[in-house]
This record gives structure tokens, sequence and C-alpha cells, in this order.
């Protein structure tokens, strides 16, 4: 009890966590099949990752309520990635598939040893709502063949509209089968409705499963007659658990094999982050992205060695988790135990489940994956992510699962550049009241003195911006014969060698034409790099204003106006402009800015 209690573990979370552990369990073992048939690989494969995969990330992971093991996009990917092995070779295929599974631990181990977590983030969500909705199309397009009780025709080498019509004009519906999916599709809507009424138990699926199988077999339509069953039944499942199996390695294997881990290891991060993110935006979790990384890794990497399906984070199951009240990942770690023993003690009677009863689960699973609330939000909202979804939902369905993510996160990044560089620059002006603001087009010009603020990166992508705004302030200055231009930097960020290059370059330019040039506002971490580069050997300290923080009584930038007054002097300053904002005295009193 001791232990009990230094763990901040009682007997209060454990009873929630039982309850929870048993509803994710009751629908973990039909998805399990369910998605190892999506793979195209024995179903105790994905029985096996619902226990292994499950408990190795629940054990390592930071999130409390984040369910991993098998899910649907998951299993397309495996699907498409084993897609050059030939149809006879099983076997060999299921030994690509655990070298699959270690190859995608490996590199999402790799991704957190090395603190890349955190990049995820930089991915645009509209690449994952692209992503889930093509493989939702996917999915149920796949399963067609199994709903009419129809056997599948073509390889995972053919596009999957070419394999849909080549199924459907290579046999005759099998209307037994039929009549399961339907009565199965129908049966799952609405005991989900009574699921979300009355606040039951979501047992749902799992009760649709064993009620259509029991119906199934007492029809006599499951029970084998001269070796056949009427409609196409699951493979038996043995009841037993997996010893640890290192797997047969072929080097062609990896080079094939290769394309489909990376996609599944970054698509499984994603998945995983964005759903644990969602959970500890409602529960008030600090994640550690990173540490979470690495359960992903070691998760996928034990399950390559236990005979697991590779897996990620499941938004079905871990939504199902934290509902049903779980308060610690131990909940993941009891759902495993469940599956386990269920396999142990049911799972000959797995050889009874018809595959067109897992097929119309298959397919409402699809039409739930498509969030078409957030598809119309997104449509509305922004051409660019509107953009970024029509892409990956396009290259998911006619041209590949695995090149629709690599495709999309490349163009996010690529497109995220071009948005980042935009550096904004605008002219300020001192008003009749001594307020700094951005200048209006009624305002009268300064020939005295020329503000000017930048806003943004200033890395190489901003460099012709950069350039462009340093080459019009000076030809303004020359134009007008304005002697001092006061540079506002507050408001850049991330300063690289070439925009500095093109800071050194203005000045020295503006100091042989006469104009002294002071920088306001300039942030402790730019000055840091200013003097790097050795500003401070030749450019004068008095001209830089470092941008104090916490200072109210007064800011860099009002000072830095006030010294331009100071060395241009009221003698010396003609300008129209300034003589009508009071006097040099009421100027020093007065200034403040609404910039």
């Amino acid at each position: 009890m001791s232990n009990l209690k230094y763990l901040n573990y009682n007997l209060g979370k454990g009873r929630a966590d039982v309850i929870a552990a048993l509803t994710v369990a009751a629908i973990a073992l039909p998805q399990g099949i369910a998605y190892a048939l999506i793979a195209g690989v024995d179903p105790r494969f994905g029985l096996y990752s619902a226990i292994f995969v499950t408990a190795i990330a629940s054990i390592f992971g930071s999130s409390s309520h984040l369910i991993n093991g098998p899910t649907s996009a998951i299993s397309l990917v495996v699907f498409s990635t084993l897609g050059f092995f030939e149809p006879d070779a099983r076997l060999d295929a299921y030994e690509g598939m655990f070298l699959l599974g270690i190859m995608v631990g490996s590199i999402q181990i790799l991704i957190a040893v090395f603190k890349l977590g955190d990049l995820t983030r930089y991915i645009s969500e509209s690449v994952i709502l692209g992503f889930m909705t093509g493989a939702s199309v996917l999915l149920a397009i796949g399963q067609i063949g199994n709903a009419l009780g129809i056997r599948e025709k073509g390889t995972a080498h053919d596009q999957v509209f070419y394999r849909l019509w080549l199924t459907l004009t290579g046999g005759s519906p099998n209307y037994q089968a039929v009549g399961i999916t339907v009565v199965t599709i129908v049966l799952a809507l609405a005991l989900r409705q009574l699921v979300r009424k009355y606040g039951l138990p979501q047992f749902d699926m799992l009760f649709v499963l064993i009620f259509v199988s029991v119906g199934a077999y007492l029809l006599g339509w499951t029970v084998p007659n001269g070796g056949k069953t009427l409609v196409a039944v699951s493979a038996s499942v043995p009841a037993s658990l997996p010893l640890p199996h290192i797997p047969e390695i072929k080097f062609a294997w990896v080079g094939q094999l290769s394309r489909g881990a990376f996609a599944i290891a970054f698509l499984g991060l994603l998945e995983a982050l964005a759903i644990a993110k969602a959970i500890a935006n409602q529960t008030g979790q600090v994640l550690d992205y990173n540490r979470q990384c690495l359960a992903e890794g070691f998760a996928n990497l034990g399950g390559g060695f236990l005979q697991s399906l590779p897996g990620s984070g499941s938004l079905s199951r871990s939504a199902i988790n934290f509902q049903a009240g779980a308060k610690t990942r131990f909940s993941g770690v009891i759902a495993a135990i469940v599956v386990a023993v269920a396999i142990l003690t049911l799972a000959p009677l797995t050889k009874f489940i018809p595959k067109a009863a897992l097929s119309g689960l298959l397919i409402i699973t699809a039409a739930r994956l498509i969030d078409l609330k957030r598809l119309r939000y997104t449509f509305k909202a922004s051409l660019f992510d509107a953009g970024l979804v029509l892409i990956t939902v396009f290259t998911a369905i006619f041209v590949d699962i695995e090149y629709s993510i690599l495709t999309g996160v490349a163009l996010s990044i690529l497109l995220f550049v071009p948005r980042a560089a935009k550096l904004k620059g605008a002219e300020l002006v001192i008003n009749n009241e001594g307020i700094v603001r951005e200048k209006l087009s009624i305002d009268p010009p300064c020939t005295s003195v020329l503000l000017f603020d930048l806003e943004g990166e200033i890395f190489f992508g901003a460099a012709p911006d950069l350039d462009r705004y340093l080459e019009e302030l000076t030809n303004r200055a020359v134009s007008s014969d304005i002697r001092f231009i006061v540079l506002r930097l507050k408001r850049v960020r991330n300063s690289d060698i070439v925009c500095i290059e093109r800071i050194e370059h203005f000045l020295h330019q503006a100091h042989k034409r006469g104009i002294t040039v002071l920088l306001a506002g300039v942030r402790p971490e730019l000055d840091q790099a200013l003097s790097r580069a050795g500003f401070k050997e030749w450019f004068p300290e008095n001209q830089v204003f470092i941008e104090q923080e916490n200072d109210d009584t007064d800011s860099a930038t009002l000072k830095a106006v006030r010294y331009a007054y100071e060395l241009l002097g009221d003698d010396a300053n003609n300008c129209e402009h300034c003589a009508a904002i009071k006097t040099q005295e009421d100027r020093r009193a007065s200034l403040y800015y609404l910039v």
C-alpha cells in the first residue's frame, strides 16, 4: 500500500481505470480483427497489436488517456506498403510486416532521441484532415467486395477503383452476405443512438458483431458444409499468445519497405499527438511530446518482435477511454490484459465471424472518420487549407496512400515558408498631438525625420522584402533630403546571417550619404546577433536603442525619436510637419505611440 500511496494511485482511480479498460477492450476486439483485414494480414496480428502495442505505449507514454494499437489509417498504409509481396507469399508478407514495425519504431525512437517531436506541430492540421478523409474513402471502397460477398480481384499494385471494377465485374453478389451487411449497419447505427441517448457503455460494436455472428451461425450460413460456408468468414485465431520472434531480414525488403516505414512513423506520431493534445485540452494535462514519441517508438519496435500489426493512437478507443472515466495510463495496460484473456478463452469462436459483418462495421467506421463539420469549416475559412485538404485527398485516392502523407507534409512545409517570409513594413508619423502611429494617406509628409517599422521573421526567406523596404527608405531619404531615419525593429524575430548582412549594407550606404540611422526597439536577442556580427566595432552604440521589458516609463522607440529631434535641433528643422507638432520641449514631454 505504501508503494501505491507513493505513486498517488488509489482504489478510486483503480476502479475508474478498470471500468474504462473493459469498455476499451470491448471495442478493441472487433477493431483489432477488422484492421488486420484492412492491412491484408491474419486477424491475430491485429489482436496482438491491441495487446502489446497498447500496453507498451501506455507504460511509457505521457498522455493519461491515449490508447494505442491498430488503426484504420495505419492499416491502409501497411496494406499499400506490403503490396510488393506476391499474393501467395503470405508468410513472407507477415515477416515483412514484422520488419516494417521494427523500422517504424526505430524511426520514431530516433525522432524522440533528437528531440524532434515538437516539430510535428508545424505540420498543418489540414494534411491530417485530408489524409483521414482520403483514407476513409479508401477504407469504404475496400470493403465493398466483402460487403457484397464477392471475392476481391486485383492486387495492391492496382489502383483502388480499378480493383473495385475487377471485383464487381468478376462475380455475383452473395445475398446472404448482403443481408448480413445491411443488418449490421442498421443495428450498429440504432445501438449507437441508444448509447448516446442513455449514456450506456460503448459496447455497441461488440454487441452487434456477436449478435450478427450468432444469427448467421443459427441460420447455418457460417457452418462448414463440405468444407465451405455460405458466407465468407474470418480466419481462426489461435488461443495462444505469440512468443518473441526475430523477423527475417532481407535487404531487398528494406528498400521496398522504407517509404512506407517513414510514412507510418510520421503519420503515427501525428495521429497520436493530435489525439493526445485534443484530450489534454479538456483535462488540462501537460504533455511531454518527445516522451510520447519515444513511447510510440517503443510500442512499434516491441510489437515488431511480438508479431503485431504496427499501430498508433486510436481516436475512437482514446475517446472512449476518456469518456468512460479513465484516470491514468494504467487503463491502457488493463485493456491490453483483457484482450489477451479474451484471446486465450474465446479465440476459436472467431472463425464464425462473417466477413460481411466486419465490413459493415468498417463502412460505418469509415463514415464516422470523415469530419464533415471540420471540412465545411476549413473550406469556408481558408483557401490555403482547403487546397491542402484537396491535394492530400486526391493523392490518397488516385495516387498512393503513402504519397498522400508525404506530399501533404511537404506541401504544408513548402507553403509555410513563403507565408512566414512575409515581412511587413509601415511608415510611422508623429501627429499634431505628439502620437507616434502608422502614417495615413491624409498625413503631411515629414522632411526631417523618417520613421519606419518592420514586423515579421527576418530570415533568408524574407530577404527580398527586407531589401525592398531598405532600398525604399534610402531613396526616400535621399530624394527628400532627410538626414535622420528611425528604424523600429521591435517586432522582428529570428534573424539570420542573410538579413543581418542586408541591414549592415543598408547602414553603410546610409552613412556614406550623410544619413544617420537610429535602430529602435532592438530586442536583446537581436542585439546579441548584431554584436556577434561585429556591429559594435563600427556602428555607434548611442544609435542603438535596446527594448527593455517591463519599462513603464518610456520605450526605446520614443527615446530614439526624441534623440533624432535633439540631433536635428529646432534651428535646423524647417519641416512644416514638425513645426505643427508644438515645440521641441513639448515633444520631449508628451510623445507616446499607438503602434
